[in-house]
C-alpha cells in the first residue's frame, strides 16, 4: 500500500519497495523478542489490544501520507509493530490448547496470513480507482479492525506462567541445535523475501506477462501459500517438522533457481504457484520447531519471539540485498539475483540437514 503512494511521489520505485517492505518484515519479527517475555507474563490479551491498535492506526495514518518517510513510518514501523504485537502471541498460545496436532494447527493459523495476501492486494487494486488511495487505505484498517474483534472476544490464554521471566533467555544462545535451527532459517527468509518482492517486478520488467497479471502473481503466490502452510504442517505432525521443513527448503530454492530460465507466462504462474506452496514451511514450521527445540514449555513466548528476532536479519537483508545484486541500471541482474536468493535458500537446506544429523544421527526414518 505504501508503495501505491511512492508510485506517485518517488522516481526509485524498487528501493522504495525494499526500504518499506523489509523494514516492515522486519519490525514484524524483531517486536517478538519484547512480545514474548509479555506473553509469558500472562498479557496476552494486552499484545492483542495494542497490535490492533496499532495496526488500524497505521492504516489511518497512511491513508494521510503524501512522502516517501510518512509512508515509510506508518507502513514499515507503525503497521510492523502492530503486527508483531499480534504475531508471537497467535503463535505462542497454539500449544496451550493442541498436543498431538499442533503442527497443523499453526499452519491454519499461518494460512490466515495469506488468506489476506490474496483478498486485501485485490481489495485495495479495485479500491484505489473507485475511492482512491486514503479512502482504498482507511478501509483496510476498518476491515482489519473488524476481523481483530473475533481473535478479542475469542481468544483466551489457558496457561499461565508460575513466575516472571526474563525477557531474553540467555541459555538459549548455548542451545546449539536452536541457534542452528535460527541461523538455518535466516538463509531461508532471505531466499523467501527475495522471491516475495522481486517476482512480480521481474514479470513486468521483461514482460513476460502483462501489468495486471504481474499484479496477480501475488495473490497466486499466496493462494498457493495456503496450501503450503497447512498441508506440510499437517504431513508435520505425523513424519516430524524438521523432516517436512528440509525438503520444503530445498524446493524453494529449487523453484527460485527456475526463474533463471523463465520467459513464458505459464512458466511465471508456474514457478508463482511451487515458489508460494514450498513457501510456506518457512512460515509455518518455524514456530512447530521452536516450540519442539524448547525443552521448558514456560518459555515457550521468549524463545519463539527471539527466534524469530534474530531470524528478522534474513527478512531485512533479502529485499535490500537482492536488489544490490540486481543493479540499478539496464540490463539488470536478474540471473545473479536468483542466483543469490536460490542458493541462500538451499544453503537453509542444508543447514537443516546438518541440524537433523546432529540431532538423531543418519537415522532416516527418525521422526524429528
Amino acid at each position: 500500500m505504501g508503495t501505491a503512494m511512492v508510485r506517485s511521489t518517488s522516481g526509485d520505485l524498487m528501493a522504495d519497495v525494499r526500504q518499506i517492505g523489509s523494514i516492515q518484515a522486519f519490525m514484524l519479527l524483531t517486536v517478538g523478542a519484547f512480545a514474548g517475555p509479555v506473553y509469558d507474563r500472562g498479557h496476552f490479551r494486552w499484545l492483542l489490544l495494542i497490535g490492533t491498535f496499532l495496526v488500524v492506526f497505521g492504516h489511518m495514518m497512511l491513508s494521510l501520507c503524501t512522502e516517501f518517510w510518512q509512508c515509510l513510518l506508518a507502513q514499515g514501523f507503525v503497521i510492523g509493530i502492530g503486527a508483531g504485537c499480534l504475531f508471537v502471541p497467535a503463535v505462542a498460545i497454539m500449544p496451550t490448547y493442541f498436543s498431538t496436532k499442533i503442527g497443523l494447527a499453526l499452519g491454519l493459523a499461518a494460512s490466515g496470513s495469506s488468506t489476506g495476501g490474496i483478498i486485501y492486494p485485490i481489495m485495495f487494486s479495485r479500491l484505489l480507482d473507485q475511492v482512491g488511495f486514503g479512502w482504498a487505505v482507511r478501509i483496510l484498517g476498518f476491515t482489519a479492525l473488524a476481523l481483530q474483534l473475533i481473535p478479542i472476544a475469542v481468544m483466551k490464554m489457558r496457561v499461565r506462567p508460575g513466575k516472571v521471566r526474563s525477557i531474553i533467555d540467555w541459555a538459549a544462545f548455548t542451545d546449539l541445535p536452536y541457534m542452528l535451527f535460527i541461523a538455518g532459517t535466516i538463509l531461508g527468509f532471505i531466499g523467501l523475501y527475495v522471491g516475495l518482492f522481486y517476482l512480480s517486478f521481474f514479470a513486468e520488467s521483461n514482460k513476460i506477462t502483462d501489468t495486471s497479471l504481474a499484479f496477480y502473481l501475488v495473490a497466486i503466490l499466496n493462494a498457493a501459500s495456503i496450501f503450503g502452510r497447512t498441508l506440510p504442517n499437517w504431513v508435520s505432525d505425523k513424519t516430524g517438522p524438521l523432516n517436512v521443513i528440509i525438503p520444503g527448503a530445498l524446493c524453494v530454492g529449487i523453484s527460485i533457481l527456475g526463474l533463471t530460465g523463465v520467459t513464458s507466462t505459464a512458466g511465471i504462474i508456474v514457478i508463482a504457484v511451487l515458489f508460494g506452496f514450498f513457501s510456506g514451511v518457512f512460515v509455518a514450521l518455524p514456530p512447530v520447531l521452536f516450540v519442539a527445540l524448547t525443552k521448558d514449555k514456560s518459555k515457550i513466548g521468549t524463545r519463539i519471539g527471539m527466534g524469530f528476532a534474530m531470524c528478522a536479519a534474513g527478512a531485512l537483508i533479502g529485499g535490500p540485498g537482492g536488489g544490490g545484486v540486481l543493479g540499478t541500471k539496464e540490463p539488470l541482474n536478474w540471473t545473479g539475483l536468483w542466483v543469490f536468493g536460490g542458493v541462500c535458500a538451499i544453503g537453509a537446506g542444508a543447514v537443516y540437514i546438518f541440524l537433523r544429523t546432529l540431532l538423531v544421527g543418519p537415522n532416516l526414518k527418525a521422526k524429528v
